[in-house]
């Protein structure tokens, strides 16, 4: 079984694919993941990810199907990858079902999480991470409290990009960049939308039905 799993930022896909990792014991793709990693190994491809980041440059495509492939090579993990964030573009999604193909492998079903713009500036304008413990909470929806938390309020803070302005960018960065590629798979009769408003557990019930029904 293989997953792609699309959602705007704030929408609860890191989340999400975590609980999916485990609970189906799969392997998660992440394009970021997979880019620090060559960085921190001090490849060469990772010396020249590392130059085209800091020179304010994106990573191009060819970089990024390079990495997947090396991915999908490893036959310790076949028909057992969920895609975190990938692909990010129409040829992306075109190459990907190429390399799939190469290594006889096909994707099981697309899950797209919804959220409203306006709850995803409440979930990230509100999120609060401690730097002592590392405990996230949410000013709006899980207050951090003295039952639940005990350090210091003090020790709260938001992260850097954690703004109304960075928000508005990603959110309609993500509504162009993914639209297309939403419409490739429902093309293909592997899209599932998702409510993404509901509570962490109700949307997880939601996705084992999905997957349920498939591996049915």
């Amino acid at each position: 079984m293989n997953l792609i799993l699309f959602g705007p930022p704030g929408a609860g896909k890191g989340t999400q694919a975590n609980n999916l990792v485990r609970h189906y014991d799969l392997f998660k793709v992440s394009t970021g993941d997979l880019l620090r990693s060559e960085i921190n190994n001090n490849t060469q491809l990772g010396e020249k990810i590392q130059k085209t980041i800091e020179s304010g440059s994106f990573v191009s495509d060819h970089i990024i199907n390079d990495l997947i492939e090396n991915t999908l090579k490893n036959k310790k993990y076949a028909n057992r990858f969920i895609f975190d964030g990938y692909p990010r573009t129409l040829n992306q999604a075109r190459n990907l079902n190429i390399l799939l193909k190469k290594f006889d492998q096909k994707i099981s079903c697309v899950l797209c999480l919804n959220v409203k713009k306006d709850t995803i500036k409440k979930r990230i304008l509100g999120r609060q991470i401690c730097k002592k413990c590392g405990l996230i909470f949410n000013e709006f929806f899980n207050p951090s409290t003295k039952k639940n938390h005990s350090c210091e309020t003090e020790l709260l803070e938001r992260r850097s990009d954690d703004s109304n302005h960075v928000i508005e960018s990603r959110y309609e960065s993500y509504i162009k960049q993914t639209l297309p590629i939403i419409n490739f798979y429902k093309e293909m009769n592997l899209m599932y939308e998702i409510n993404a408003e509901h509570e962490i557990g109700v949307i997880f019930k939601e996705i084992q039905g999905i997957i349920s029904s498939i591996k049915g």
